[in-house]
């Protein structure tokens, strides 16, 4: 692996940051403060951890600008979290290489392969694909009939996109992902059998998504499950048919979304949260881990529990509920109080 280095003052530029000691430093990798050694940047994300500077043996630190000077070189900056992603990824970045399509790979007919691929052995490609440039697929993929997949794109090992989905640029689906599979869709009869109804549409991923491993995004009913561009998906999420994952939307593992539900932009939905079907959460939303959601949510709610109400209604009773105890036993001394107090009056 080849190990990239820059001159501090060259990361400085790239997050516009305000450089505070020798520029040039060069830095080949970024780690945490207590393990990075010479060579390596790291971060400090608050300013009350700043005596943690005087003990780490990194070349440089990010800090957040409130830290004017420090023992080590600094670059200032309002998000130093933002900004050591930034820093990690160039440092990271390699260019694409195109190893071509391997002999034990299965590319259909009609398929349109670019000048820049690399398909690895024992992928399968159908009929009719359409690849971009750039594109990686890794082994053990399946690639259903009439599949677009734009430029950029990486699907990793054991993923399946079945047959006439969209994928955009610049889109990572982690192994073990299925996209297109059939959406959740029966009609009951009098004597209580499930009609499967045939769900005929497709899933569109538009461009900057990322898809977490073993996560599964069914096709609609009829039209489109669309997961707009910049979603980040995490493992194990369940995307129902019809829904409408809104731009830059996260959704943490184990949510599960029911069909023909839709998100706004920026919505968050906390680890195992839950969503029924044909609701809409405007943009901003933000459901706490394991809430469940069972109606509209306006525009920059913040809810949890289930069923899901306001946060700050939820978190005052999580804090009565941790008082039960106590309060049942009160509620019986006063009944037994009142009891005695009706029993002299009798007399």
């Amino acid at each position: 692996m080849t190990v990239k280095s820059v001159f501090l003052r060259q990361l400085s530029e790239l997050v516009q940051g305000e450089l505070v000691g020798n520029g040039e430093v060069q830095i080949h990798e970024l780690n945490a403060l207590e393990t990075a050694g010479q060579g390596a940047i790291s971060f400090l994300a608050q300013a009350k951890n700043e005596a943690s500077l005087a003990t780490t043996a990194a070349s440089a630190v990010i800090v957040p600008m409130a830290i004017e000077t420090a023992a080590v070189p600094i670059i200032r900056v309002r998000d130093p979290y933002l900004a050591a992603a930034m820093i990690h990824n160039f440092l990271l970045a390699t260019s694409f290489l195109a190893t071509g399509v391997h002999p034990k790979a299965h590319v259909g007919d009609q398929t349109e392969l670019p000048d820049q691929i690399s398909i690895a052995p024992l992928a399968v490609i159908g009929q009719r694909v359409r690849l971009g440039q750039r594109v990686t697929i890794e082994s053990g993929v399946v690639i259903g009939d009439d599949v677009w997949i734009g430029d950029d794109t990486s699907i990793l090992a054991n993923v399946t996109v079945r047959h006439g989905c969209r994928i955009g640029s610049r889109v990572t689906i982690h192994p073990g992902a299925v996209i297109g599979s059939d959406g959740y869709g029966y009609a009951t009869d009098s004597k209580g059998f499930h009609v499967k109804r045939p769900q005929v549409g497709i899933v569109q991923i538009d461009d900057d998504v990322e898809i977490g491993a073993n996560t599964c995004i069914d096709r609609a009913t009829f039209g489109k499950t669309w997961i707009k561009s910049g979603a980040k998906i995490d493992n194990l999420v369940q995307v129902g048919h019809n829904v409408v994952v809104g731009e830059n939307c996260l959704l943490v593992a184990q949510v599960g979304i029911a069909g023909s539900t839709s998100l706004g932009r920026n919505v968050v939905l906390g680890g195992q949260a839950g969503l029924s079907g044909h609701i809409h959460l405007e943009d901003g939303v933000m459901v706490a881990a394991q809430g469940g959601v069972h109606n509209n949510q306006s525009r920059g709610a913040a809810i949890a529990g289930t069923p899901a109400i306001p946060m700050k209604k939820f978190a005052r009773v999580v804090a009565v509920m941790g008082k039960l105890p106590e309060i049942v036993t009160e509620l019986r001394r006063i009944r037994k109080e009142i009891a005695a107090l009706q029993g002299v009056r009798e007399e």
